[in-house]
Formats: C-alpha cells, structure tokens, sequence
C-alpha cells in the first residue's frame, strides 16, 4: 500500500509577544552618551536656564513679563480690578504652562502677598502671607487685582520701539522680550530661580536707594555703592546685622549672605514679648515649631507659652514669660537657637544677552544703564522719524498754499478718482505721500488760515528733529533723560526702607549652658542596638548586664552626661544625639532601642558609636571590599542644629568596622580566609570627601572579603612580625592559634575603650 505524501510542514511564525521583541530590538539604535546628552539634555537644560528660571536685566522671569504685558494689554493699569481668574486665562495666550502656574506668579507679584518691596499687582481678597507657611491663598475666582501704579514705569514707551517684540508660543500675537523698566528692578525685585546646573537668589533692595545710586553712577563711576545703597532691603522688615566688608565683599563678587534677625517688643507688665518683623528667609510657623521642640527638650525652660497673634493689623508672635526671665538674654538665645536669626544667601546670577552671568552689584548697574541707554535711544529714534514724517507732510502742505484755488480746481477737473493724486504730483510737484495728505483734507479745513496753522508748525518741527538728532548722537544727553526719569521715580512713589541697619558688630558669644545637669556616665551599644546609660554609682551598684537573646556587648564608653553622640548606620547615615537626651538606666534593663529612638528608616541599623568631642582626629573606615577610607572627623561637624546626616560615607561596599584615629597607630585588618595584616595607619592617605572608597590594603581572594580591623594594642596578636608589612595592599599571613586571643572588644571600636 502506497504511503500517503506528508505535506511539508509550514514554516513557524512568531507570536505577538516575540514580534514586540523583534520590534523593539529593530527600534534599539546605539548612541554615544555624549551625543544623547548633547541632542536631548542640552536643550532642554538651556531652555530651562533661558527661558524659565534665571531673571533677565528687567529684573523679571518669562512668566512674571508675560503675566504683567498681558494686565496692562487688558486695560488694567488705569481701570477698576478684575476676577484673577480672567487675567489668569487671558495670560494663557502668552504663557502656555496652565492655570495654576499663572496664578502663583500673580500672587507672588501682589501687594496682598508681601514678597516683593514694589509690588506690581494691586491685590483684593485673599492672598496670603509670605511669612506663613499654613496661611494659603484664596482660589482665582474669589479674588481681584489690577496694576500697581508703579507699572507705569515698567511700560513707559513700550509702544516706541523702545523693546523688541517675538510672536508668542502659538504665533496668534506678539509680547515683548524685556519691559522698558525706568528703573533698575533686578535690584528692586527680589528673584529666586532654580535652573539646570546653576541657581539665581537676589535679595531686594529700597527702591529709593536704588535710584539714588543708579543716578550717581551715572554721573561718577567711580561712586563709592555703599555710600547710597548701605544694605539689601527685606518686606517682611527685620533687622540686618552690617559688616560693610562682608557688604563690600557681595557687592563686588555677586555672592554672600546677609544676617538678619527679628524685631520685637517686651511690655514689663505682662511680662510678655512681642514679635512683630522676622525674617524674610523664615514663616512664623517654621519660628514656632523650632521652639516647641526647644522647649519640649528642656533647652528654653523661660519660656511659659508661645502662641501666633497675626491679624489683620500684621504679623505679631507672642512669648509668655516666666518669673524672673530677662527677655534681652532670652531674646539672645533664641536668635541663636531657633530661625528668629537667619542668613540670606545671594547669588546675583541674571542674564546678559541670553547668556547667565554672575554679576556684582556695579556690574549690575553698568549693564543696566547700558541696556536703558539703547532703550531711550530707540525712543528717540521713533519720535524723530514720527516727526521727520509729520514734517514731510506739512512740506507738500505749504506749497498749496501759494495756491488753493488752483488745488481746488485740479481736484474739481480731475474726471477719474484715482488720477487725483498723480494731478496733484504734477500740479505742484510734490511726491505721492504728500499728495495723498493734501487730497485727504475735509473741505471745511482748505482756507488759509487751517493751512498757515499747519504751516507754523514746520518751524517748531525743525527745531525739534534738530534737538533729538543731537539727542540722539550724545551719549550724555542721553543719560541726563535717564536721570531725570530716575528722580521722577523717586518723587512718584516714595519708598521708606522697611529693615533696619544695625552695625553694631557683636563679638561671638559662647553658648550658655542649657541648664542640662553634667555627671559622669557609662554608655553602653550593644550589637543589636540597644543603648544604655549608666552613672558609676549604679554601675558598682548592679549586677550583670542585661541583653536579649543572641545579642551582646558592642561598645562602652566614660564620658559626661553633656557628651554629643554620633550613630553611624548601615544606610550611610549618621544621627547626632546628645547622652543627656537619654534617660539614666541600671545595668538590669535592656536599655532603649537607638532606630526606633532616634526615628530611623525601617530596617536601618547602628553599625558603630563614635563619641566626637572636639571633633578633633580622624576615622578610619573598613568596608568589605578591602578598602579603608581616612576621613577627617571634623566633617561630620554641623553649624546647625540638624540631627541626622545624609551621604556619611562610601555606599559602594558594606561597611566592617570603624576606629577613630587621634594619632597614628598601628592597625591589624582580618580576612574571612583567617589571615592578617598589621600595618601603620600612616599609610592610609587622608581624604577630604566623605563619601570617598578609600584605598586598598587588603588583597582578597574572589571568595572572601575583609572582616573587621582594630588597634594592633587591643588585639591578641603576640607574634606581630609575621603580620606586618610595610606597604598595602597586602594578602597578610595566616593567622596562628596564639594569635587568635582575643579581648572582649567591639569588631567596631574606639580608641581608648571610647573615652572621650
């Protein structure tokens, strides 16, 4: 029987989730980092830095020109207020970044707000408190604003030339790239902007005080700044501490702080003081906070209560006081403590030409001037064509006048419309611009004495195109017309300077002590991160030390009650404490546990104690990789008061130990294969980053890696010949049985048992 033909199997096609694969795989094309970053990032960190976040010589961001252009294209720079939400969606045809986005930039710019010395936005409703964090604005729909009279000076002469205009994002209108300010609002408006790689932070100044030295640096560059602009000015008030070098310093380099402090009242009879003006860097809230948690820690037992008495009169935090309380020195303390004393950081970063610069003070000026220059020359140039053209115009008028009659009857003979103006150009020869003019005049105004009127203004015209021409060509005249412009500024819209000099330079005081008792005590860390502090009566006293199953003696330490303590965990993390926020425990209990204690991360855990003292000495830090980091102690140091500390060091491999190196000593590294190294600690070079990897001085085979190091003097090792060496990295000998003696110490120690 013949077998039946197979036919041939068909050939498999891949199914959906392999051709998705495929695709992607198609889709997949190599690229250099260096182009990706080049053709994508580039552009978009440009963007962000030119077209966003970084003021201009107008002193405003994209969104703030856009937002005011778009108020006074709307009529509201002379008419009644509006409901925000129409100005919000009347901006969206200049700014494309949504709603909300426009908002927060209107009330930022308004009165009601309080961020800037001259607002722009004349405000009514709600809209909020620069110096309240809680204290949020009214939605757009509820609240109302117009112009501020002062942005007549922003848009004085927008309309000549004075700035150039671009289409806007969807090209159904133009905006202006700068506002023709009158003045130099970089300095007058404070700005902060967060870019790509850069930031800008200007503090604002009186605008009086502005102007005044805008004036006289027009007259002498070489004018002494500080002598007319002393200080930054904050709306929020307060006091700034001067140091005219500090001052001088900023206003030269573009960079510095600038110390201020609150004001306040004490009234004897209540035995209460009273807060009024703080900060322009702080909220009331953050003022208030900081204090309950002082108070809370026993660190301001003067203090009886403190409560937030803002109204509609203005800012005011009260402070109970108890009996006895001197409110100078409590006043001291607190500017120490808490943000009643605060640093603004300046960093005058603006744009130059569409290019970010960091500016000083007189540089700012110069460029300014410079650019208001070009903005009054173009003016100029724009009234002396008008001119020029109105002038032309009355030429071809004066020459008809020798004869209306024959004008009349050219235009009465003419049979075609359109051959008027051409009959007229023979007639009199005058050119088609003129004619036009002369042939659009109503019949009620071609007698003779309409046309000597216009006539007698050919003279005046003359000699003002002259005037303007030679206006036009000095660059001193020019900067007269800036001047004059500044001073009317001045009179306009007088502006008393809100924060208050102080240079009297106060020496550095020490801290006085918190009242917290200072006693001897005996700190114990066990492995698994129970803490215990114990005074050496109790520890005579009690019995033996208490732990939890399959835990143990870690670290043990005599020192003071005042001692500060730093927690290093496995999260590369370290959190700052002080023994007296531990209570006094007996050897008996278990102790308290540091993560929950000290409000770690979940799963986070304390790998060593280091008592720091002085800060003086160095760490030396032991990861399982083979590598040991050398770090000056004096890094973990903080001016401020925060109690954890990010970025402690490397996260590159787990960290096996920790010693802190006062002097240098001689070190003993131990592997999991059970070998050793001894060596000088001289030959771990220091580092200054503290997330630096270290270098090596364990070689290490592919399967072990280095289990922890110690102080050669709290070791076991009897035979140190064998393990030392004189240059790392080094595999290190096998370690021999009278060597592996060993002291009950903590695998992460201290020098000297941990006494500080």
């Amino acid at each position: 029987m013949a077998k039946k033909k197979e036919k041939p199997a068909a050939p498999r096609r891949p199914g959906a989730q392999e051709q998705n694969v495929m695709g992607l795989q198609s889709m997949v094309v190599e690229q250099p980092i260096t182009d990706a970053l080049e053709q994508n990032y580039m552009p978009y960190a440009m963007s962000v830095i030119v077209s966003r976040a970084i003021p201009e010589i107008d002193g405003f961001k994209p969104s703030h020109r856009k937002l005011l252009y778009c108020m006074y294209k709307m009529g509201l720079l002379t008419g009644a207020r509006t409901k925000s939400a129409t100005v919000v969606g009347a901006t969206m045809h200049y700014n494309p970044h949504g709603d909300a986005a426009i908002y927060d930039t209107m009330v930022r710019l308004s009165r009601g707000y309080g961020a800037l010395l001259t607002p722009f936005v004349d405000s009514k409703g709600n809209f909020g408190k620069v110096f309240s964090r809680d204290m949020s604005w009214a939605a757009s729909r509820y609240t109302e604003a117009k112009l501020s009279p002062i942005c007549a000076e922003l848009f004085r002469d927008i309309d000549k030339n004075t700035v150039d205009f671009v289409p806007n994002y969807d090209n159904s209108t133009t905006e202006p790239t700068l506002l023709p300010t009158t003045f130099p609002n970089v300095l007058v408006s404070a700005n902060m902007g967060i870019a790509v790689g850069m930031a800008s932070n200007i503090c604002g100044f009186n605008l009086e005080e502005v102007c005044r030295t805008a004036i006289a640096l027009l007259r002498d560059p070489e004018h002494q700044i500080l002598s007319t602009l002393p200080a930054p000015d904050f709306p929020t008030g307060g006091e700034i501490l001067c140091d005219p070098a500090a001052m001088e310093e900023l206003y030269r380099t573009g960079r510095g702080s600038v110390k201020i402090r609150a004001r306040w009242r004490c009234d004897p009879k209540e035995n209460v003081i009273e807060i009024y003006e703080i900060p322009y860097s702080t909220t009331a809230e953050a003022i208030i906070d900081k204090t309950a948690e002082l108070v809370k820690a026993g660190k301001l037992r003067e203090i009886g209560d403190m409560r937030d008495e803002t109204d509609l009169n203005g800012l005011k935090l009260a402070i109970d006081l108890k009996r006895g309380t001197d409110p100078e020195k409590l006043m001291q303390k607190l500017f120490r403590l808490t943000p009643l004393q605060d640093s603004f950081a300046c960093n005058f970063n603006i744009l130059i030409g569409g290019a970010p610069r960091l500016c000083g003070v007189r540089e700012i000026f110069s460029e300014w001037t410079a650019w208001r220059e070009e903005c009054v020359r173009r003016r100029i140039c724009f009234d002396l064509d008008r001119k020029r053209e109105r002038l032309h115009l009355l030429s071809g008028l004066k020459k008809i006048l020798l004869d209306i009659d024959r004008a009349i009857a050219i235009i009465r003979d003419t049979q075609r419309e359109d051959d008027v103006v051409p009959n007229l150009m023979i007639g009199f020869g005058i050119d088609q611009v003129q004619a036009e003019y002369v042939a659009e005049i109503r019949l009620r105004n071609i007698n003779r004495e309409y046309i000597l009127r216009r006539v007698e203004e050919t003279g005046q015209l003359e000699k003002d195109i002259a005037d303007l021409t030679e206006t036009a060509g000095s660059r001193r005249r020019i900067r007269q017309i800036i001047a004059g412009e500044l001073e009317q500024v001045i009179k306009k819209y007088p502006s008393p300077r809100r924060s208050v000099l102080n240079y009297q330079q106060e020496e550095e005081q020490p801290e006085e002590e918190d009242g917290t008792e200072d006693y001897p005590v005996h700190l114990f860390l066990s492995r698994e991160g129970y803490f215990k502090k114990i005074t050496p009566l109790s520890l005579r006293m009690g019995g033996e030390q208490k732990y939890k199953e399959n835990d143990g003696p870690g670290q043990a330490f005599e020192t003071t009650n005042r001692a500060e303590l730093l927690f290093f965990t496995d999260r590369q993390q370290v959190y700052k404490a002080r023994a007296a926020d531990f209570a006094d425990t007996k050897a008996s209990q278990l102790g308290v546990y540091i993560p929950s204690q000290l409000g770690m991360d979940e799963g986070e855990t304390v790998k060593a104690l280091v008592l720091p003292g002085d800060y003086s000495g160095e760490l030396l830090l032991f990861f399982e990789n083979g590598k040991c980091a050398r770090i000056p102690l004096a890094g973990y140091a903080t001016k401020t008061n925060r109690r954890r500390l990010t970025g402690a060091y490397s996260d590159k491999s787990p960290l096996r130990a920790l010693l802190h190196l006062r002097e240098e000593k001689m070190l003993a590294v131990y592997s999991t294969e059970g070998r050793a190294v001894v060596f000088t600690s001289a030959l771990v070079p220091p580092k200054a980053s503290r997330t630096t990897q270290g270098v090596n001085v364990l070689t290490l085979k592919p399967r072990y890696r280095l289990d922890t190091a110690r102080f050669l003097e709290d070791t076991g090792i009897r035979n140190t010949a064998r393990y030392r060496v004189r240059s790392v990295p080094a595999a290190g000998a096998k370690l021999q049985e009278g060597d592996r003696e060993e002291k009950q110490m903590s695998l992460l120690d201290e020098e000297g048992a941990g006494s500080e």
